[in-house]
């Protein structure tokens, strides 16, 4: 995992470096969020004490793309919803990363806190893989959509790595947080062995119905509904805790941000 960790924020540091050179280039002003570091750092050992966008201790995280990505009739552009692979990651909230050293004491829970951090990893990704194609829909310059799917062909090959990775979860049972009480239970998702679609390779995206039940199915990134697509995905952030602890400057600054990305529409020329 640790290459993985360091060419997916190398992808991220260069894309947005890359982005607000862009704008810059285009006369418009570049983006920070540098003001709003102000959330604290893990305390354990090894972690660097300097002010951070996201809180990864409190997570609450959505599994349900496990299911979606290997349904053949699901699709949530046409209204349909599934069930998390692992429910107990929506009950209270879990670490992503250690909190103190105290958290590595327990094997069974440290272990606990890097599954957590595995289907973390993918559920972030899902969303940027959605996001990409659905503001592509919107914008009328063809470099701008150059960008658009560029950039958005890497959050898919993050999403397919870090579901890769979901599925070496280690199954636990029953495993408690001494800190906050929430129990985590990460079930075999491959016990079933008669049933292709919960092995843990299986991380191409099914066939499923897209545009309409009527046309056959395809395998497509879903969703990828152009309608609030930049709000939407935002909101996945928030729901996760991602950014429990922000100030409202903070959630009000990156609404705006995404309410200009969802107001985007494509030209007539």
């Amino acid at each position: 995992m640790a290459q993985y960790i360091h060419d997916n924020t190398e992808d991220e540091i260069t894309d947005e470096t890359f982005i607000n050179a862009f704008l810059v280039s285009k006369g418009a002003d570049p983006v920070g969020l540098d003001q709003f570091r102000t959330l604290s750092s893990s305390k354990a050992t090894g972690a660097n004490q300097i002010g951070r966008l996201t809180a990864l201790t409190q997570l609450t995280v959505d599994t349900t793309w496990w299911m979606r990505y290997r349904s053949r009739t699901g699709n949530p552009d046409l209204g349909d919803t599934f069930a998390p692979a692992v429910p107990s990651l929506i009950v209270g909230t879990h670490p992503g990363i250690p909190r103190t050293d105290d958290d590595l004491n327990d094997p069974n829970f440290l272990q606990a806190i890097a599954n957590t951090a595995g289907f973390h990893f993918a559920n972030i990704e899902v969303g940027g893989a959605s996001m990409y194609p659905g503001l592509a829909q919107r914008v009328s310059s063809v470099e701008v959509l150059r960008i658009l799917l560029s950039i958005g062909g890497t959050e898919i090959a993050h999403f397919q790595t870090w579901h890769d990775k979901a599925g070496n979860a280690v199954p636990l049972m029953d495993v408690k947080d001494p800190v906050t009480g929430f129990s985590v239970t990460f079930p075999d998702l491959t016990k079933d062995s008669v049933r292709e679609d919960l092995k843990s390779n299986l991380i191409m995206p099914e066939p499923t119905a897209f545009l309409s039940r009527k046309l056959p199915v395809c395998s497509i990134i879903r969703p990828t509904a152009t309608k609030h697509a930049a709000a939407v995905a935002l909101q996945g952030f928030i729901n996760m805790n991602v950014f429990v602890g922000q100030s409202q400057a903070f959630f009000g600054f990156v609404t705006k941000l995404a309410q200009e990305a969802d107001d985007a529409r494509r030209g007539t020329s």
